[in-house]
């Protein structure tokens, strides 16, 4: 019996922490709807996945639905094979050096991952983000050739919080989670991957991030990478990546649960739910005009829609020039104020 292959064992630990979490958010709340799961097959190419989401149908008299601790959310999976474009694959070749390219041949990819968003109710409770990601491409076999060889894999992913209402703890507990989780690994991992995060979700037209931050890496496979060191100790082997992958995916729950927590129940005020709503504006902006992944999906034909946007909140809010924020004395400002400048926020945890 052959052993399984890397994209066997990385479909089969993405299905298993889907159901982890989702099982966590339900056991939460025990009275809220559950999340929907919903199977898909890929058409034209190749592949599967399963939606998990959740969202409280609104009543056909127009009463207010119950209060769930969540006011949307969705774990999402997607499996997904077909031939990769040249032009795409002449980019990739920047990251990744070991793929052939002749400016004519496409190449057969697969590629899997968990995407997951979390939009709690209670203003005080922040929205989470995390994925992660397998990507491999292979050579294209010939006719009287069994499989194709695999040229270039690599993994990426990560994880990030979004309040609208600062609680240092909250932050710390996030971000030392996270840290511990790298370090099994070594140490200069998650420096390097928060400082990216901050990067990434980075809102150039506001000058401000989305949130607070967390993890953040791509490309990480045996080849050279841009933002690590040659001489650190760091996962190398398809074998230690997926390690480090596993460890960062398994402190997803830990890491955020107990904040939501301690939040979902805050009492909360009309202003607050507007700050809310304003920040959740914030978001939506960030993820269609700056994220690769909703801008990619977008543009790949027979893309299922439904999946890619399933990150925006169910509400969300834009008022021409907001004073909201503008004063560094409230606790909206002070929210702010952290945007504008990112927080080392597990080295506030051993002051």
């Amino acid at each position: 019996m052959e052993a399984p292959t890397m994209r066997q064992r990385f479909e089969e630990y993405i299905f298993g922490l889907q159901e982890e979490i989702i099982t966590s958010f339900e056991t939460l709340d025990p009275n809220a709807p559950k999340f929907k799961r919903d199977s898909w097959q890929r058409a034209h190419q190749g592949g599967k996945g399963v939606s998990g989401v959740f969202f409280v149908p609104p009543s056909e008299d127009g009463s207010p639905g119950p209060q769930t601790i969540l006011e949307k959310a969705g774990v999402n999976i997607s499996v997904v094979h077909g031939m990769l474009p040249p032009a795409a694959i002449k980019e990739m070749r920047a990251d990744h050096s070991s793929i052939p390219y002749d400016g004519k041949t496409s190449l057969p990819f697969f590629a899997a991952g968990i995407s997951l968003v979390v939009h709690p109710r209670n203003p005080h409770a922040p929205t989470v983000h995390a994925n992660y990601r397998y990507f491999e491409i292979s050579e294209k076999a010939a006719e009287d050739e069994g499989t194709s060889k695999v040229v270039a894999w690599w993994f990426g992913g990560g994880s990030d919080l979004t309040p609208s209402y600062l609680y240092d703890e909250d932050a710390r507990h996030f971000h030392t989670t996270l840290q511990k989780a790298c370090n099994q690994h070594g140490s200069e991992l998650y420096p390097v991957f928060k400082k990216w995060c901050d990067e990434y979700f980075y809102i150039v037209h506001r000058q401000e991030t989305r949130g607070v931050g967390g993890l953040f890496f791509d490309d990480l496979s045996t080849e050279k990478h841009a933002r690590l060191s040659e001489d650190i100790k760091r996962p190398r082997s398809s074998e230690e990546i997926f390690d480090f992958i596993k460890a960062v995916g398994n402190s997803f729950v830990p890491s955020y649960l107990p904040i939501l927590e301690r939040r979902m129940s805050m009492p909360s005020t009309d202003q607050q739910r507007r700050w809310q709503l304003i920040r959740r504006g914030r978001y939506v902006e960030f993820n269609l005009v700056y994220d690769r992944g909703t801008k990619f999906g977008l543009k790949t034909p027979s893309a299922r829609i439904e999946s890619i946007l399933m990150s925006l909140p169910e509400t969300a809010r834009w008022e021409y020039m907001t004073d909201m924020g503008s004063d560094l004395e409230s606790e909206e400002g002070r929210l702010i104020a952290v945007l504008k400048q990112p927080v080392d926020w597990a080295g506030l945890e051993n002051l």
